[in-house]
């Protein structure tokens, strides 16, 4: 029996959705994020407005007209591009190379995978998320602020999206595959001593944020975002912040 001249197309056996879609949102949802980030970044004021910082401004680091959000933000876009779930998903949908496990490819140079200019620098991930879990502190203290209103408890939509983004982040951060190396890697034993046992436990609560690391990593990406944009429509005047507790 003659063999087909055409394989047929791979499917994704957990999941009826067209193989073009999830390379297509991820290309989708990464550009508008960066261009709206660049916008926010190099454009705009600080997003200040009552006791609500916007996330791209923490810490608030004002010095002559520089734009603030210049000094801290390349602390979490550092994260995020040497990521480990990230680096996969924009090879495989930005560059489609390498496409997928059994998937064949385009004829191309041959993949030297994080060895080569400028994928190399995604091997200083574990840097990356020494500034950002630094920078996370910061966003919990001000997740803290937001409820002070003039010396005041207080509850507005803006506290609770400022502590909503603040959980995201620091589920995605420390769900990291760095910091579950740091609390449980080069270890040939559980269970031998009683640091042993204590780093085990640490990994265990790791490992569990990081099974879902990818949809932390995407929550995390859109409350960032809704919280720069809702700070700075207050700042517009195109909204009225609601207070449920004043």
């Amino acid at each position: 029996m003659a063999l087909a001249q055409h394989a047929a197309p791979v499917r994704n056996p957990y999941s009826k959705l067209p193989n073009w879609l999830y390379p297509t949102f991820v290309v989708g949802v990464l550009s508008l994020f960066v261009a709206f980030a660049t916008w926010a970044v190099f454009f705009q004021p600080a997003g200040y407005f009552g006791p609500y910082l916007s996330p791209f401004d923490s810490p608030l680091i004002t010095l002559g007209p520089i734009p603030p959000a210049i000094w801290v933000a390349w602390a979490p876009l550092a994260f995020r591009l040497t990521c480990y779930y990230y680096r996969k998903a924009y090879f495989r949908s930005f560059l489609w190379h390498p496409r997928s496990c059994a998937v064949a490819e385009s004829h191309r140079a041959s993949y030297r995978g994080e060895t080569a200019f400028p994928w190399i620098f995604n091997n200083f991930h574990r840097f990356a998320f020494y500034a950002t879990f630094v920078q996370v502190l910061f966003l919990a203290y001000d997740a803290i602020i937001a409820f002070n209103f003039a010396g005041h408890f207080g509850v507005g939509l803006g506290s609770v999206l400022m502590l909503v983004n603040v959980v995201l982040l620091s589920a995605y951060t420390f769900g990291c595959h760095a910091l579950r190396h740091l609390a449980g890697g080069n270890l040939d034993c559980f269970s031998c001593s009683a640091a042993a046992r204590t780093r085990f436990r640490l990994w265990r609560g790791v490992t569990v944020l990081n099974i879902r690391h990818d949809r932390w990593a995407w929550a995390s990406l859109a409350s960032v975002a809704a919280t720069d944009i809702y700070i700075r429509l207050l700042m517009a005047g195109v909204l009225h912040d609601p207070r449920w507790i004043a």
